[in-house]
């Protein structure tokens, strides 16, 4: 929460599609009191923020959203998410109902048919109808409930929605069927209903299923959290307590494998810590006397008593939290392209159906006769294609950068994607590999390197790994002795052999290169210097020049030192890079992009980088980011290549223009299709085939993001 109101947050129920977001807000946002609305369309969180205690009146938001025809309810993570897994399941066993009703009818209609062009009976037909009436109509009143509540919400708001008129074309089909069937007629039309909810139906589950990968929610980082602080009381003894009860001006004992719970000032200790949460760099920095850490860091080794300077609320990690959160829900109004195209169409909709019932009542017809031109304007012109133009081709690409390696978290992703043309690169874990690595391995003796390899395998910090990993067929010494903070011994035959630091070494006059983290090795008086540094991705440079070829302006942010990013930003030709770049900074960086009309692409992988990527226009990492970096993330890529970002965007801009072609499709079917429905010269039949063509269509249509690897 900004500022110094007071806020809370709601989960909505009833949301079927982007465009809710505004009505939402702007039903929240008239009410005394409120000043600021924000609805976070991937979790349904609403958040309110009042402009103090006094004007907080939450019955007043249940009550606003009610009226709007949305039902609300304090928001918690855990139930949230049971709202949304539930609706996936509802949604599914509507699917199934559906389509397994319109095989069977189906099967009913084909006898029909071919039976009215030779002999079959009248009592014969009577039959089929009503065994499709019995089939269809419970199937129907089940199947449609996603339909028929989000139309009936909408009319009780005075509102219209897609829904609407779907909701009217099956009820009137399924009630002129009844009709028909009641007067011997030839025709029925339950397979038109039926059909016409299996494909919006389908339309809607794919889209559904996109969505539900983003309901991971920032509370993820409560894992980061230590939730017991060490207090050391005045007389030296050691308490443990719930790190929220820790005070400022307090001391805490933090010690090796330890997070550490709190804000504050290092007060004795020394130890390697693990800062990937502030800086996103996985390398571990000695921290000492008056150095300033965060909650969420990590000791590796050593022991450190810390004054605290903020503990629960203040500290970093809240910090981030409290972005996180803003970030998301800011970024949620993003409207998709066929919730921008479907905004005009149920108006549409409902006006040339009643206007053709109207206009053939005046022209002399009969009521049957007018209601069932009516009926298949409604049939003939439901967003079928409308429907399935986004989402299949979202699955079809989905699919194929699936194959590339990226696996996408958010349903609207694509479309986002197609838009970028800014690049921002974390550098730490995303143009480098996130393992550090053993960079002058040739420069060492092979003995010395042999032997810090078995040191290593004894060891568990971070630094070790790599060393261990330049020789893995090695193996460990059987004795060995840990100094914490500074390395590990053994004895090799008369000599004694040392791994850490160079001061513990003797050879701090050996370590003259800044660039990297520098170990020593020592045995007897042969002493060698060991450089791990973070390595290049393999295929960084070309993924950059394949992103500079698309037309990508690209830049560093990096929470990393600038010494540590200069020579990654001249090693691929960025000219724009930064370092030190704190996470709100970070923000403020995308928000300037995106203040001057650039869409930007953020690409990273550290804790700090969490924040940010839910704030940017659109925004990936790699599979070894951090949980909660992934979560917030719209996709996610595979494998040591950075390759993935750049085919992320070109497959992207080729569904982009494949959801238009499809959307023109759907556009020009109606053009066609609608003035003959109004003329009288189709049949809800033949509306309905219609419909179902035009949706193979779109469907055939979508299935060629498959082919090509870059964008036209």
């Amino acid at each position: 929460m900004d500022g110094g109101g007071t806020g809370m947050d709601f989960a909505v129920e009833g949301i079927d599609c982007a465009a809710c977001i505004n009505e939402i807000e702007d039903a929240v946002a008239v009410l005394p009191g409120v000043e600021q609305a924000r609805l976070n369309y991937t979790s349904h969180r609403l958040a309110i923020v009042w402009r103090s205690e006094a004007l907080a009146n939450p019955p007043a938001v249940f009550g606003a959203l009610a009226t709007a025809g949305y039902r609300a309810h304090p928001f918690e993570t855990g139930s949230a998410e049971e709202i949304e897994s539930a609706r996936a399941r509802h949604l599914l066993r509507c699917l199934a109902v559906a389509g397994f009703a319109a095989m069977n009818i189906m099967l009913l209609s084909v006898s029909v048919w071919s039976g009215n062009v030779t002999d079959i009976t009248p009592e014969t037909r009577d039959l089929f109808h009503w065994l499709s009436a019995l089939i269809a109509l419970p199937a129907a009143a089940y199947a449609g409930q996603p339909f028929f509540q989000s139309a009936l919400r909408a009319i009780k708001a005075r509102a219209l929605n897609m829904d609407v008129p779907i909701s009217l074309g099956v009820l009137l089909a399924l009630a002129v069927s009844v009709y028909e069937t009641l007067n011997h007629a030839e025709h029925a039309y339950f397979d038109s209903a039926i059909m016409l909810l299996f494909f919006l139906l389908t339309g809607r589950y794919l889209e559904h299923a996109m969505r539900r990968r983003t309901r991971a929610e920032a509370g993820n980082l409560a894992a980061l959290k230590a939730a017991l602080a060490n207090r050391v009381e005045p007389d030296g003894a050691i308490v443990a307590m719930p790190a929220a009860a820790v005070k400022p001006g307090d001391i805490v004992l933090v010690r090796p494998g330890e997070r550490v719970p709190v804000d504050g000032i290092v007060l004795s200790g020394v130890a390697g810590v693990d800062e990937s949460l502030v800086t996103g760099e996985t390398l571990p920095r000695a921290f000492t006397a008056g150095a300033t850490i965060h909650a969420g860091s990590l000791v590796h080794d050593g022991t450190l008593h810390i004054r605290t300077t903020a503990a629960g609320t203040g500290t970093f990690i809240e910090e981030v939290e409290r972005l996180l959160e803003n970030a998301a829900s800011a970024k949620s109004g993003y409207v998709r392209l066929a919730d921008r195209a479907a905004r005009l169409y149920a108006p549409v909709v409902h006006a040339t159906a009643a206007l053709s019932l109207a206009g053939w009542l005046i022209a002399g017809a009969s009521l049957h006769d007018a209601v069932l031109i009516a009926v298949a304007v409604l049939i003939i012109t439901c967003p079928c294609a409308l429907a399935l133009a986004v989402p299949a081709v979202q699955v079809v690409a989905a699919g194929a950068l699936m194959r590339r390696g990226v696996l996408l978290n958010s349903g609207d992703a694509l479309e986002r994607l197609a838009e970028v043309d800014t690049v921002v690169l974390d550098k730490t874990g995303t143009l480098t590999l996130p393992e550090p690595g053993l960079s002058n391995a040739e420069a060492v003796p092979g003995h010395l390197l042999e032997i810090a390899a078995r040191l290593a395998m004894s060891s568990r910090h971070p630094l070790a790994r790599a060393i261990a990993a330049a020789l893995p067929d090695a193996r460990p010494y059987e004795i060995v002795r840990e100094y914490p903070g500074a390395g590990i011994e053994a004895q090799v035959g008369a000599l004694t052999a040392r791994l850490g630091s160079p001061d513990f070494c003797g050879a701090a006059d050996l370590a003259t290169d800044a660039d990297g983290s520098l170990i020593a090795v020592r045995l007897g008086e042969e002493r060698a210097i060991l450089a791990v540094r973070q390595q290049l991705r393999p295929d960084a440079a070309e993924t950059v020049e394949r992103l500079r070829a698309a037309g990508a302006g690209l830049s560093i942010l990096s929470g990393d030192r600038d010494a540590a990013v200069a020579p990654v930003a001249a090693a691929l030709g960025i000219g724009s890079w930064r370092g030190g770049a704190r996470p709100a900074e970070k923000i403020a960086v995308l928000d300037m992009l995106r203040a001057t009309g650039h869409q930007a692409l953020m690409v990273g992988d550290g804790l700090n980088d969490a924040p940010s990527l839910a704030s940017a226009y659109v925004s990936m990492s790699p599979i070894t980011a951090a949980d909660v970096t992934q979560a917030q993330a719209d996709a996610v890529f595979l494998g040591a290549r950075l390759a993935p970002v750049a085919d992320a965007v070109a497959v992207a801009r080729r569904a982009r223009l494949l959801m238009r072609q499809n959307l023109l499709i759907a556009v020009i079917y109606n053009l066609f299709a609608v003035p003959l429905a109004v003329a009288g010269l189709v049949t809800p039949l033949i509306a309905a085939l219609a419909m179902s063509g035009s949706s193979a269509i779109v469907t055939l249509n979508a299935l060629r993001a498959n082919a090509g690897k870059d964008a036209p």
